[in-house]
């Protein structure tokens, strides 16, 4: 074989960068893969707008099935994200032989059993490292440099809007809103950065790794997420105090039989390497059985980290058809994946300690109230600061526990929230060790 051809839909952000990695890295490449790598194509609606590359005016074209169709591509990179028209063109290419890669956990997410399948019948293979933690290199790590091993834990930051925000909230004293607002000026969120700051975004990727580890689809639907918009300047200070600071997790747990998955704000000792992550960077802890921990950092988004990750895919597919190789490695690793679904466990089954922040009336008998009814839901208290001063009439309250079930502690705080002695929302955040 003369070359690899490579046909791109999608030329925005990351669209570029995966073109300059191709062109600026062209020998490199070559070296490793053995036979040159060239776009032969690249489709996108707007042709006009500067991307900060030099291309070929004649590779490019507004129709994504000339890419498809074009019996010179071998590989066809799907970066326009969305879960409708991505998938139609995914389902295309691989209908016409083409193998394919893609960064869209979203689609991934929601329909990834359906886009697994179809590359298994039509005998093509799809890459998707660029769909997790951007230029991190999590998914080949656990799809070959840890495939010996059982992943007891992985747990990560996987959106750097949300790490940002915390970050700088964290370290300036700031609201959620002001530092949104300034995110948002400075490129690092959108506006508004719904999907990232309610865990949306991780979810889709915890729902990717966990369909990679067992080898199986699962639905980001099934997976527990909250967000970061109710986190108050209080809470980051409170969580120091204690000897915490907070982040936005995904957990990933197997609990002999059952999987813990969930995303939310967590308290994370300082101790914790999780701790020291910060900006818009993103980490992944993984425990495998026999190898122990691994973390793994870098940057989760951007043109150049993600354009690295969607190269390295077509790269890996390139020496397998330069190669010659016919047999397909299956989407997720797995040739023989066991029967039925992956066992999630409900949330409501989840044990650990909890962070509670009460506004409380300063008068006596108040804390011994709180004390009582968390008692007669089996959740016992580690720790407690009660602070002096008023805010909005009320002075704050804030408790540790030890370990407790999530179902005890929502019965509980919704009995705490109607009583005449709370005003507000009890914040509930649980305690990640």
């Amino acid at each position: 074989m003369q070359e690899i051809g490579v046909g791109i839909i999608g030329f925005g952000t990351v669209g570029a960068g995966t073109y300059e990695v191709l062109t600026e890295n062209s020998a490199i490449i070559q070296s490793r893969v053995g036979v040159p790598v060239r776009v032969k194509k690249i489709a996108d609606l707007d042709l006009e707008t500067d991307r900060g590359v030099q291309v070929n005016p004649e590779i490019l074209t507004t129709e994504a099935m000339e890419v498809i169709q074009d019996p010179e591509i071998h590989v066809v990179v799907e970066l326009i994200g969305g879960v409708t028209q991505a998938k139609e063109y995914i389902l295309a290419a691989m209908e016409n032989g083409k193998h394919v890669v893609t960064a869209n956990k979203a689609l991934l997410a929601e329909h990834g059993k359906e886009i697994y399948t179809k590359a298994s019948r039509c005998g093509v293979e799809i890459g998707f490292e660029a769909s997790v933690a951007g230029g991190i290199p999590i998914l080949q790590t656990l799809r070959s440099g840890l495939c010996a091993n059982r992943i007891k834990t992985l747990m990560g930051i996987l959106n750097g809007t949300s790490n940002y925000i915390l970050t700088k909230m964290s370290k300036e004293g700031l609201p959620y809103s002001r530092v949104v607002q300034e995110a948002v000026e400075q490129g690092y969120a959108e506006d508004p950065p719904t999907l990232d700051v309610d865990g949306t975004d991780a979810a889709h990727k915890l729902a990717v790794l966990i369909s990679l580890i067992y080898g199986k689809a699962v639905s980001f639907k099934d997976i527990y997420r909250e967000g970061i918009q109710e986190i108050t300047p209080d809470d980051v200070q409170f969580a120091r105090e204690l000897g915490y600071c907070i982040k936005l997790l995904a957990v990933c747990r197997d609990l002999n039989g059952q999987v813990e998955a969930r995303v939310h704000p967590a308290l994370v000792p300082m101790d914790h390497i999780l701790a020291n992550v910060n900006d818009v960077f993103n980490a992944i802890y993984v425990e495998g059985d026999f190898v122990g921990p691994n973390l793994y950092y870098g940057l989760g988004a951007g043109r150049r980290p993600t354009g690295s990750a969607v190269a390295a895919d077509i790269m890996a597919l390139a020496r397998r058809i330069a190669s010659g190789t016919k047999a397909a490695t299956p989407p997720l690793g797995h040739v023989s994946p066991s029967d039925g679904e992956v066992p999630l466990l409900p949330m409501d089954d989840l044990v650990c300690e909890y962070y509670f922040r009460f506004s409380a009336l300063d008068k006596p008998g108040v804390l011994s109230r709180i004390a009582g009814v968390l008692g007669e839901h089996d959740i016992s208290i580690a720790w407690v600061i009660q602070k002096g001063r008023e805010i909005n009439g009320s002075v704050p309250v804030v408790m540790m526990t030890h370990e407790a079930r999530e179902s005890n502690v929502r019965k509980a705080v919704s009995l705490l929230d109607s009583l005449e002695e709370l005003s507000g929302k009890t914040m509930v955040i649980r305690v990640e060790k």
